[in-house]
């Protein structure tokens, strides 16, 4: 016991260094609407008069993504036809419904509230995930605290929190998949991939962990499809909600594939040609930090199926196909410091953190480098 104690500490004290950031956040009178990132109201009459309402802090540099579902949540059936001016993409969008819906609920459908549960269920997801990953990285070891703070600590888990977005969230949901799956519960797999694919269409390819189940035999082939459907229905009936309000653009979406390897050599390039004109300045460490944990990671997981692929492990099964993802990316999913693309692929960290846990120590840090610019950005907003 007493040898567990330190280790507990050093986890609370992470808990605790979140909860601290988070809380700077906070602004009296506008709650934790920054982490929205709101636009300044230069054309006020675009913005929904519920939003409007409500005291909110807003974004000088013209806000971010969260802001489109956050306007979902105060209106997740979209009834109000005032909506879609104040959305980029608005069928896009509204077919990542999920996370406005349990924003609506949790704010009891009060904009002020729900603005501030859309703002916070981020945060909720990180804590309960930080419970969760305690599963596959007990208190007791530096191997396992450090892989436990990397999957937390990483800067696609803490930039969905900053910016509060879909994909610590969603996250949480493919990691609930994952332990359904470890435990041969075929039916909870496929409800929660099911749920997930309305927070992220994305999610739904984590729905290589029903090879976890498979058998050669018809029975174990139907089966599965039986459950495949669905897992698929809830984001085709919903489409074809949305297509009663969008018609054909309901089925609309954003050019986020390339070839594969494209996005990545973009990147990869553009690092080069900043270090070699500005030096070892910040934005070009953030990328490198993203590209090379990106890289190491696919490699890890390329590596380890090798050898394993017939055990089917959940993790592994979940995170290859964000891998795939991940170099077939578009170069606007790489574009930023360091992008979407930590993002788009955090899957794939929490997959690496967990099937290479027992790698050589220079494989686990260049996979979790993605800590620097997390924590740096979200802790202390560099």
């Amino acid at each position: 016991m007493g040898e567990l104690r330190p280790w507990a500490i050093a986890h609370a004290l992470v808990v605790a260094a979140f909860l601290i950031a988070l809380a700077s956040y906070y602004r009296p009178g506008y709650g934790f609407t920054e982490l929205i990132r709101l636009p300044v109201d230069h054309h006020d009459e675009y913005e929904l008069a519920s939003i409007r309402a409500v005291p909110h802090v807003e974004d000088a540099n013209g806000g971010y993504d969260g802001q489109f579902y956050a306007r979902l949540a105060v209106d997740p059936l979209l009834r109000d036809p005032a909506i879609d001016p104040t959305l980029d993409f608005p069928s896009y969008r509204a077919r990542r419904i999920l996370f406005s819906w349990t924003a609506y609920i949790m704010g009891l459908g009060r904009p002020a509230w729900v603005l501030e549960a859309f703002a916070l269920q981020n945060a909720i997801a990180w804590l309960v995930l930080a419970w969760l990953l305690l599963r596959w990285f007990p208190i007791g070891s530096a191997r396992s605290f450090f892989l436990w703070s990397g999957c937390l600590l990483t800067h696609g888990m803490l930039s969905s929190v900053g910016n509060a977005l879909l994909d610590a969230p969603s996250a949480l949901f493919v990691a609930w998949a994952v332990t359904a799956a470890e435990h041969e519960r075929l039916a909870l797999t496929s409800l929660v991939l099911g749920a997930a694919g309305l927070g992220r269409e994305t999610n739904l390819i984590a729905l290589t962990l029903f090879a976890r189940f498979l058998q050669p035999t018809w029975r174990s082939v139907a089966r599965l499809g039986a459950w495949g459907i669905v897992a698929i229905a809830p984001v085709a009936l919903w489409t074809d909600y949305l297509r009663s309000i969008y018609r054909d653009r309901a089925f609309a979406t954003v050019g986020a594939l390339a070839a594969p390897f494209s996005g990545l050599a973009w990147k990869a390039s553009t690092i080069v040609r900043d270090l070699k004109s500005g030096g070892l300045a910040i934005g070009p460490i953030f990328d490198a930090c993203a590209l090379v944990a990106l890289v190491v990671q696919v490699l890890a997981i390329a590596w380890i199926a090798r050898s394993t692929w017939r055990e089917r492990s959940p993790w592994l099964l979940a995170a290859a196909p964000f891998a795939l993802l991940g170099l077939c990316a578009h170069q606007v999913v790489w574009a930023g410091t360091p992008g979407a693309i930590t993002r788009v692929t955090l899957p794939l960290a929490l997959g690496f953190n967990v099937v290479a846990r027992r790698a050589p120590w220079p494989v686990l840090v260049a996979g979790n480098l993605g800590i620097v610019p997390g924590v740096l950005t979200f802790m202390f907003r560099m």
